[in-house]
């Protein structure tokens, strides 16, 4: 299975193909031209609050203490992962953290505790730092549209979308049939899942030509509590659901898995870090790309 989506370390010599899991990239040209990335103050990045990519982050590196959120109060906030990648992508001495199924050749991830975020990574669990993809729907939800749409995304057919656009799926026995059904369907929620979701809903329509399916980005609080209210008829979340988000009456199907990639401006010479050091970063701990700096040779 391929590694996620247009992953590549980006080196001012060569592009070294990555291998899958404790493999690392060194470029003696690209660490000396990126020298100058690798000192200064470091730019932490942080999603927004409500974020599911924040809400995973922050308690697989242990940033969250009770219930308290650790990330340093300075840090600057971007509210997509989209917004997140260009303003690492523009910052030598930026950091911060995206859906590892949405990598570019903008950034550059780092390896954590000497493994990258793979598909097969993330799969066989050497890759932690992972969290699941999910859809809500209000409990006992009569909705025929969600409920084919939600068939869709679990068949074989919906999962090779998944797989295709670099996430890891879920087991899938069932082959899909278009139900004839039409309408308008309304999603909406995280944006570490609206890309796959896209896809997923494009093919969906072109299975079946008298439904719309509409794609609304925010964010997985968002997602939960728009389905809650009825805005949304299914809710995107890149976590899982809280306690209360439960007792409002919501219920979550897990459609795939994806990895948390930590990324840095590709002129960073840094290729790896440990969770331990990730976390003292945020916390404002370590502050200096200096304190960063490890013997590559």
């Amino acid at each position: 299975m391929k590694t996620y989506r247009k992953f590549k370390a980006v080196l001012a010599a060569s592009v070294t193909a990555l291998s899958l899991a404790g493999c690392s990239v060194k470029s003696d040209a690209a660490s000396a031209e990126s020298a100058q990335s690798t000192s200064g103050q470091i730019a932490v990045l942080a999603r927004e609050e409500g974020s599911g990519t924040r809400g995973a982050f922050t308690e697989l590196f242990k940033l969250a203490e009770d219930d308290k959120d650790l990330t340093k109060a300075d840090a600057e906030i971007t509210n997509s992962t989209a917004v997140m990648l260009t303003t690492v992508s523009q910052n030598p001495n930026a950091i911060g953290y995206i859906s590892a199924g949405s990598l570019n050749d903008s950034v550059k991830a780092v390896s954590i505790d000497n493994v990258y975020p793979t598909v097969e990574s993330v799969m066989d669990g050497s890759y932690t730092v992972s969290r699941p993809f999910l859809i809500a729907e209000k409990e006992g939800s009569d909705n025929k549209l969600a409920q084919d749409f939600k068939s869709y995304i679990l068949s074989q057919s919906g999962q090779s979308i998944i797989s295709d656009e670099g996430y890891v799926p879920i087991d899938a026995d069932a082959v899909y049939e278009a139900s004839g059904l039409s309408g308008k369907l309304t999603v909406g929620g995280s944006s570490s899942v609206t890309p796959v979701m896209e896809k997923l809903a494009e093919a969906y329509q072109k299975e079946n030509p008298d439904i719309q399916v509409s794609v609304l980005q925010t964010d997985s609080t968002t997602g939960a509590s728009g389905t809650v209210e009825g805005i949304y008829d299914i809710g995107m979340l890149s976590r899982d659901l809280k306690p209360e988000e439960e007792s409002q009456g919501l219920e979550s199907t897990v459609i795939a898995r994806d990895g948390i990639a930590i990324i840095v401006n590709p002129s960073n010479s840094i290729n790896e870090l440990s969770k331990e050091q990730v976390k003292a970063v945020y916390t404002g701990e370590i502050s200096d790309w200096s304190e960063l700096l490890i013997d590559e040779n």
